[in-house]
Formats: C-alpha cells, structure tokens, sequence
C-alpha cells in the first residue's frame, strides 16, 4: 500500500507540472487591485473640495486657485515622478518600485487624514503624487516581464479597467463618508483600503515568473519561449542595452510623437479639470444634494468605462486611430456645451457625464498609436514621457478653473475654454488622420 501511494502522489505531481500554473493571473488581479486603489485615492480631495467645514478647516473657503491648487500640486508632482522616477525600475525591479510607491501613498494620507493646515495637506498632495507617479509605470514593466505578447492586450486591458471603475465607485462612496462622517473618513479608508495591495504585492508578487516560488515549469517555459526569442537579434547575438540617449532619440525628432503628446495634454485638461470641480459644480451650481451629488459624479467613470470598449473594437476592426480621436473630441465638445446651456439640471449633467466619457476614447488610440509610431524598444521609455508631460499640462487646469471661478463668479466661462482645448485636440488629430494613421 506504500508503495501505491507513493506512486499515486508521484501521479500527482507529473499531472500537475503537465498543467500551466497560472500565477500570472494571480499577478494580474494584484496589477488591477493596485491600480483601482491608487485612483481610488487621488480623487476624495474632488469630493471633499465641496464640503465647506472642510473649507473652513483648510481656511479656503471662498478661495477656489487654492481649492484647483489641490489636485494641481498633485499633478505636478505625479507628472514629474511619472518621467524622473520610473527609471527605479530598472534598479530596484517593480516589486520593490511598487512596495516603497505604496508605503508613500500611506504616509501621504495618514498625513492627510491629520492634516490641519492648508500648507500640510499640499504637502501630503505632493507625497501622493510622488507614490503614484512611481507606481504607475512598474505596472508595464510587471506586464511585459510576465506576459507573451499575444496576451499582453487582455492583459493591459484588465488593469487599466480599475482606472474607470475605481472612480466610479468611490465618487459615491467618499460622498456617504462626508455625509455621515467627515471629510477626514475619506483619508482614513483610503489608507485602510491601501494596505491590501502593499501586503499583496509583498507576499504574492516577484519581478520575474522565474523567481517566483508558485510557478511551475509549464508556466515558466510559456512565458519565457517568445521573451528569449525577443532578447536575440537576427545574427543569434543578444541584444545589449540601450542607453537612454539612444531609446529618447528614436521617438523624441518624430514630429508625430509630439503631436500626439499635445493631443494627449488636451485630453489630460479636460480630464483633470472637468473632474476635479465637477462635485463642486454639481453641488453649488446645479444645486444638487449631497447624495445625488456622489453618483452623478460618478456618471463620467462609468460612461467612460464603455466608451474605452467601443474604442478597442473599433481600433481593431479599422485599423485606424486618429479618426476615433476626431470623433470623440466632437462628441466630447458637444457633450459639454450641452451641460453648459441646458438649464434642467439633471439632463444637463447627464450631457456633461457623457462628453466626459466620450473623451475616454481617445486614450486607447493614443497609446495603440504610439506604439505603431515608436520602437519597440523605446516604448516604456516614449510612454513614460509622453504622459508625463501630457500629465504636466493637465495639471494647471484644475487651478485655471479656480482663477476663472475667481474672476466670473460661475464655471461657464471655464466650460468654454475646455470645450475649445478638446476640439484643438481634435484638429491635430485630424493631421494624422489624413495620414491614413
């Protein structure tokens, strides 16, 4: 009988080295948990920037630069670290890139949550920024070491998914935590709710599948085939490593590229601009209640979310990018001057929440078209630039809008100015389009 069992547990194992493991979809469910709790975080200052005894407790009450300065200053610094930062990647691997992003991001709201100065909270906005602009390119770095190229689409798609529907739900959910709570709540479950990533990517995650401990050699053989076959050029030599000189000029003398950096900044304006006062508006110009508030707010994630869908498919079934940037820039602008114009509240947020999600279009074709245009082996570092700066540009918006609130007394003056920015988008996107791109 021992030696049946023996022989039975041997069956065992040689059935289950004959399977794949699938650790790599461990790894991408961390990837998509990561993601949505690092949006989660960045936008409660949207939400909490229309409650007035938060107002009152930062002093800034009345002073709407100083409320856009929030989610500018974290911008900046998220744009800059996004650029400056991702090379730590390459040295620390995204394991311990993405670990100390995390420990950041909870000592930012920990801060945060305490925080009872104005200069403070800038300074835990700047923290935030920090974390999650270093946090955000390991997540490709993570894809690219794991998955074969033929998966890397379902699998860049299921992360960046969290981008739309973390939003979504927090919108809602950091209004009742106002409502029923404080404003401060919103940093003391966003600090809780980051824990769960930190401790996922410490105990489950390695750089590499090769040296992690829960992948067999069926799995480690799939992922690894195409990517040895990648590192060999055509003589049968490996390929060396680029300098960063080399990798920069292979993209930065494409006129192309910067066209579609600025394409990417005009949406980056809109974006950041539009959702970071959205509540605000909602609440003190529409004249909506807290609750109905925290949902209508997340209209434009959910919106989005479909939106970024329909985009894929028509990428897919075209084979061009740059009419789907056109198309929803003139969807978005519509969108938005409806909202601006119609005087029923809710059909004129529901026309805004959709302008906003048809601008979600155009990131799926700008980064499918920036990989057609760059080198291979340039991409993460062209990536890294372009929403960096992009990134930077979007960053003044939220305290532009401030300024104009300042000056008009009301946002539709700065409704105006967006709606212009996103059709400028569309022109440049027009140029590529007549290149059949």
């Amino acid at each position: 009988m021992s030696k049946n069992l023996q022989i039975s547990r041997a069956e065992e194992l040689a059935l289950d080295q004959a399977k794949p493991s699938r650790q790599r979809v461990l790894l991408l469910f961390i990837l998509f948990i990561g993601i949505s709790v690092a949006y989660l975080d960045r936008v409660n200052v949207a939400v909490i920037a229309a409650n007035a005894q938060f107002l009152a407790d930062m002093g800034i009450a009345g002073q709407p630069v100083k409320i856009g300065l929030l989610m500018s200053s974290f911008l900046i610094a998220y744009g800059t670290a996004n650029v400056i930062l991702s090379p730590l990647g390459a040295y620390l691997g995204p394991r311990k890139a993405m670990i100390s992003a995390y420990l950041i991001i909870c000592a930012a709201l920990v801060i945060g949550g305490i925080a009872g100065t104005f200069a403070i909270l800038i300074a835990t906005r700047i923290m935030l920024g920090i974390g999650e602009g270093l946090y955000y390119p390991m997540q490709n770095t993570f894809v690219k070491n794991w998955f074969p190229s033929k998966e890397r689409g379902r699998a860049n798609t299921a992360w960046i998914i969290g981008q739309s529907l973390a939003p979504a739900v927090a919108m809602p959910i950091f209004t009742y935590l106002v409502m029923t709570y404080s404003w401060r709540a919103t940093f003391h479950w966003s600090f809780a709710l980051s824990l769960i990533p930190l401790a996922l990517l410490l105990f489950f995650t390695a750089d590499t599948p090769r040296r992690h401990k829960r992948v067999n050699q069926r799995e480690l053989e799939h992922i690894e085939a195409e990517l040895a076959c990648q590192s060999i050029d055509r003589n049968g030599h490996r390929t060396g490593k680029e300098s960063l000189r080399e990798l920069a000029g292979s993209y930065v003398l494409n006129y192309r590229f910067w066209l579609l950096m600025l394409i990417l900044a005009t949406n980056s304006i809109l974006s950041w601009g539009l959702l970071s006062w959205l509540p605000t508006y909602l609440n003190h110009e529409r004249g909506f209640s807290w609750e109905t508030m925290g949902w209508m707010s997340s209209l434009p994630f959910i919106v989005g979310l479909f939106f970024k869908i329909i985009s894929g498919i028509l990428i897919d079934r075209t084979g061009r990018n740059a009419p789907i940037i056109v198309v929803s820039a003139l969807l978005c602008a519509v969108g938005v001057y409806s909202g601006v114009v119609i005087e029923n509240n809710y059909v004129a947020a529901i026309t805004i929440a959709f302008g906003i999600g048809a601008s979600s279009m155009q990131i799926p074709a700008i980064f499918t078209l920036l990989q057609a245009l760059v080198p291979k082996r340039a991409i993460s570092s062209a990536a890294g630039t372009l929403n960096g700066i992009a990134v930077g540009f979007g960053a003044l918006s939220p305290v532009l809008i401030g300024f104009s609130i300042s000056i008009t007394g009301n946002f539709s003056t700065a409704l105006y100015v967006i709606i212009g920015v996103i059709l400028t988008g569309g022109l440049l996107a027009a140029i590529l389009a007549t290149q059949r791109l």
